[in-house]
Order: structure tokens, then sequence, then C-alpha cells
């Protein structure tokens, strides 16, 4: 398609973030296709649940929480968190009538003519007066790079390609990363595998007692604090600790979580130090997190000489046009929900463009 298509607002994603956006756009009275657009490039819904690994069952989902105007009811916590979140989202769309575009991949967004934004993809050009992008991270894996990398003759892979514990079987597998996932994929990993090494920059920091309201608060404040002065954002974890519930317990007392300092370097076989430790290994896995999808804004120039882009709330403080929902400190389901509400309301206080065409 070579025409441009007038809405009054463009959602980029359809995550926890994008769904969220989408329902409180049509609560205040914007209609889809009319009005607005939500734009994913996945295959169906799900967002990144649904490319998540089969082991992750939805009772071990940590913080799942409700989209608005429905809850997940009855789901069976042996399930597949993949599957039941799939379905569940599939449901909301079709309950509120969101009509998600898919698969659509968003190439650049540019500045337009009369104040508007223009949306370039794959299925075609729409000119928007507003923007909210919630692209999340499950796009952008974070590969370190280490000397010799090139030279091991294992496997190496991503979380974002963890295809379950089963696949390690009678394999060294050294385990780099110091977050959920980390721990998390070494606790499956260990019965199966013929050894594991626990490898991080920092030693992890273990949280004790509740996670309550509190606590969450002056998290997300440090990473807000982040954002506003346009730094890339960090996880809500790095700044909370993990949890020290009775699988981190167990894989303390069993070895299995024995933190190891970082290796200086990768050989065809392993790991070395400098100090001359060596570890012998199959396959390094790095669980070493995601770094915002983001880079269709680049034609904006919004990034900040920190790297990341300053953001008050949702809103990008270069361009009170685009709104940033799952960035930073909304970047949890709790608070995607919040910011999906907060950048609509935001929106609607922007002054009048010109009339949509029809």
């Amino acid at each position: 398609m070579n025409y441009i298509r007038e809405v009054e607002v463009v959602v980029i994603g359809a995550g926890q973030a994008g769904l969220s956006s989408a329902y409180h756009l049509r609560r205040t009275g914007f209609e889809p296709e009319r009005d607005f657009v939500v734009l994913d490039h996945s295959p169906g819904p799900g967002g990144a649940w649904q490319f998540r690994w089969p082991s992750l069952t939805y009772g071990r989902v940590h913080g799942m929480h409700a989209l608005p105007g429905m809850e997940l009811t009855g789901a069976d916590p042996e399930r597949a968190s993949s599957e039941v979140i799939s379905e569940y989202f599939t449901t909301y769309e079709r309950t509120f009538g969101l009509r998600v575009r898919r698969p659509v991949d968003v190439r650049a967004v540019r500045e337009g003519e009369g104040g508007r934004l223009l949306v370039e993809t794959s299925d075609g050009t729409w000119a928007t007066r507003a923007l909210i992008n919630a692209t999340g991270t499950w796009d952008r894996p974070f590969w370190p790079r280490y000397p010799g990398q090139e030279t091991f003759r294992g496997r190496q892979l991503h979380t974002a390609q963890y295809p379950g514990p089963e696949e390690f079987a009678g394999r060294r597998v050294v385990v780099v990363g110091g977050g959920a996932s980390g721990t998390q994929h070494l606790l499956e990993i260990a019965p199966y595998a013929a050894a594991t090494t626990w490898v991080t920059r920092r030693p992890p920091v273990f949280r004790e007692g509740p996670f309550d309201e509190n606590t969450g608060r002056a998290a997300v404040s440090l990473v807000e604090e982040r954002v506003r002065r346009g730094l890339p954002p960090k996880s809500v974890v790095s700044v909370t600790g993990l949890p020290l519930n009775d699988a981190i317990r167990q894989g303390l007392r069993d070895g299995v979580l024995d933190r190891q300092p970082m290796f200086d370097r990768i050989t065809p076989d392993g790991v070395t130090w400098d100090d001359g430790r060596q570890v012998a290994a199959d396959v390094i896995l790095w669980a070493t997190g995601f770094r915002a999808a983001i880079d269709h804004l680049a034609p904006l120039r919004l990034r900040e000489p920190g790297g990341g882009i300053r953001v008050d709330g949702t809103r990008a403080v270069a361009d009170p046009r685009i709104h940033l929902v799952g960035y930073g400190p909304s970047a949890s389901t709790i608070g995607a929900n919040r910011a999906g509400r907060a950048a609509v309301r935001d929106i609607r206080r922007l002054p009048a463009g010109e009339p949509v065409a029809a």
C-alpha cells in the first residue's frame, strides 16, 4: 500500500501494555480502525508470553496481573503460561473489539506534515496525532561479547531461545546471568545436565521477606529516576533483588546456585578465568536480559546522550505526542496497565490537530 491512512492514535505492540492502552482508548470514546489502530508484529495474540518456554507453567509465573476490565480466572496452574495467556489475550481482544492488525512490522516513525507522525510499516503508512509505543523488550535479547566467543565449539543460546530443560540432558552447561531467568534455568536444568556452572557479573542479591506495596513503590521509583535522566532503563528485579523462596533455598543448599564471578574469556571447550581456573562446557546459556525495542523511533532522535529516552510518566519529554508504555518503571504487568491509562489521559489533553480523514 502506498497511500497514507490517518488516525488519531497508533498503538505499536499488543502485549499487556498495548492492550491496556487500546482498552482505555476505546473506553474513552476512541473507535478501533476509525480513531486508533493497534499494530502487532507477532503471529497471534499473547505478546511475548506466546514465545515462552513450555516448562514455564502458569503456576510458576510471577506477578501476572489481569488486563483492565477482564480477570483471568480458572487457569490450570500446570498448563504452559504461553497457552494460558495467549488464550486470555485472544478472548480479551475479541471481547473488547480491539481489532489488532497482525502480523505488521513497524519499520520507522518519522515526522510528517501538519504536526502528525508517519508510522511506516509492512502494511502501509499511518499518519497519526499521537503514538503509544508498547513494544517491550522480547525482540532485543542482549548478548554480551567476550574474548574467544566465536571459537566456542559448543552451543550458545539466549533465554529468548530457551527450549526447556530436557534438551540439556547429559550436557555441561554454563548459565550466565543473575536475574530471575538465570536462576529458573539453573534450577530446571540441574537435574538433567551432567554439570552446571553459574556465573554473574555481580554477586546476586536475595530478598528476604514479603514484597509489599511500599517495597514495590520504592523499586519502581529507582527505575523511574533513570528514565527521567535519559538513561536506559533497568529491570525492576535489578533493584529489588531475587525473592528467597523455597526453590531458591533448596538450590543454594544443593550447590546449584553456587555463584562464580564472570569468566574472562571463552575457549573452544569452555570458559576460563585469569587466575587459571577453567570449566569445560558443551552449552553457554546467556540469561543476560533484554533491551527496549525502540529502534523504529530512531528517526525522531529521542535518545539522550545517556542512551535512553527521557520520559516523564509515559510521555517522551522531547515529544509530547509519543508515549512509551511498558518502558522502564511500567515494564511490569500491573505497571503496564496503569501506564496505558495514564498515556490515554495525556493524549486526550493534546491540542486538537487537523481533522481525521473519513
